[in-house]
């Protein structure tokens, strides 16, 4: 298990969790309702579910928000969504897996082509990129839980398979199917975390330069910006340098 690697935040660049609220909340809930029509309404016998749950609370999602998100999924009075899964590249030859939750497939297809393709990228065929990642587990936590000694041996008693701890946070690496185990494991000591979820680890990573880093960010912002886009996965290291330029 190595410990402390360089591995950086591949969702998106620090801030852009600060998005528009509404927009968040609307994604934040329609994985609440998927993941409670795919299995039992209640957290504690659904993970998907559950970590769901802890992902709304951790942006501060109303518990009414989330009751209701819950109760549509229940009622049986919701659009069927289905997770699709996009994959290209961006600017400066960074890989992208675009993962969206969507209730009208052609729609959300139009919408994430056109976003890609206006800001220097292009969309590949299925499998033209994931081979270059592993599929793993990740769990979330704020860097306020602790020390990053004390979130490493937490991980390793738990089972975890890699931490990244930064100022922004940890980051715990689990075997796919380990998931949600070693995220039980983990919340006595740390407790509840920011968010579990499946994840696109990359296998290598591409340094990018200013003006690509630009060009990119602009099209992860058009990417968020889009209802259906549940979260998009890049092999793109941006350096301190050239983020201080861009802020």
């Amino acid at each position: 298990m190595a410990g402390h690697s360089k591995f950086k935040n591949i969702m998106h660049r620090k801030g852009a969790q600060d998005k528009k609220r509404s927009g968040m909340f609307s994604k934040l809930s329609r994985e609440i309702t998927v993941a409670a029509k795919m299995g039992l309404p209640d957290p504690d016998m659904n993970p998907r579910l559950r970590a769901a749950i802890n992902a709304a609370k951790a942006q501060s999602m109303p518990k009414d928000n989330i009751q209701r998100a819950i109760d549509k999924a229940s009622k049986g009075d919701t659009e069927n969504y289905e997770e699709i899964r996009y994959e290209g590249f961006g600017p400066g030859g960074v890989s992208l897996i675009i993962e969206a939750l969507s209730d009208n497939r052609n729609r959300t297809a139009t919408n994430v082509r056109t976003a890609v393709s206006k800001n220097g990228g292009n969309l590949g065929a299925s499998g033209s990129v994931s081979h270059g990642f592993d599929r793993m587990g990740l769990i979330s936590y704020p860097a306020s839980v602790g020390d990053a000694e004390k979130v490493f041996e937490a991980a390793l008693e738990a089972g975890a398979e890699d931490v990244t701890s930064s100022d922004d946070g940890h980051e715990i690496w689990t075997a796919q199917a380990d998931l949600h185990e070693v995220a039980k494991a983990l919340e006595p000591v740390l407790g509840e975390a920011e968010s579990a979820k499946l994840a696109w680890r990359p296998q290598t990573m591409v340094e990018v330069s200013e003006d690509d880093a630009a060009t990119l960010f602009k099209l992860i912002d058009a990417l968020d910006d889009d209802d259906d886009v549940q979260t998009v996965w890049g092999n793109y290291e941006v350096s301190d340098a050239v983020m201080e330029k861009l802020a």
